[in-house]
């Protein structure tokens, strides 16, 4: 199936990665959202649970080892088009983490990856998603 202009949603995995009082984001390296800061994360491929695709696409795309939180929430990433038409659609899965092990390199679908201290995170010119499901994660940590 193709990814543009799809028959039915993607389902994608995000983990957002904690360590100490950062946060870790990668700059997107294709669409569609070339160029633009997120968190980790990919489509989950058949046979893998969420989980297992969140952990894969993590060290794909950083090199990172970490220890799963829990689930965030479940987000709606929808794009459309000039003539309105869906052009991409994900069903997006995303869940908290702390970094335990490795140092970020970008790999895969990524460009750049930074760890962005938790205070600057609103000056990133992330999604208004992204950003509330990074303070929903952190309100997570702080209560495990």
């Amino acid at each position: 199936m193709p990814r543009s202009y799809p028959d039915r949603p993607y389902v994608g995995v995000g983990i957002v990665v904690f360590r100490d009082e950062m946060v870790l984001l990668v700059e997107r390296s294709k669409p569609p959202i070339r160029h633009r800061w997120s968190i980790p994360g990919g489509a989950q491929e058949i046979g893998e649970t969420v989980q297992q695709a969140a952990l894969r696409e993590l060290m794909e795309e950083t090199s990172l080892e970490v220890d799963l939180i829990g689930l965030i929430d479940v987000v709606d990433g929808i794009t459309r088009d000039d003539q309105s038409r869906v052009q991409f659609h994900y069903t997006l899965v995303d869940f908290a983490a702390e970094w335990r092990a490795g140092d970020a390199v970008a790999g895969d679908d990524v460009g750049v990856v930074r760890w962005v201290p938790l205070a600057e995170l609103e000056g990133m010119g992330l999604w208004a998603e992204t950003v509330r499901i990074i303070r929903r994660g952190q309100s997570m940590r702080i209560r495990s």
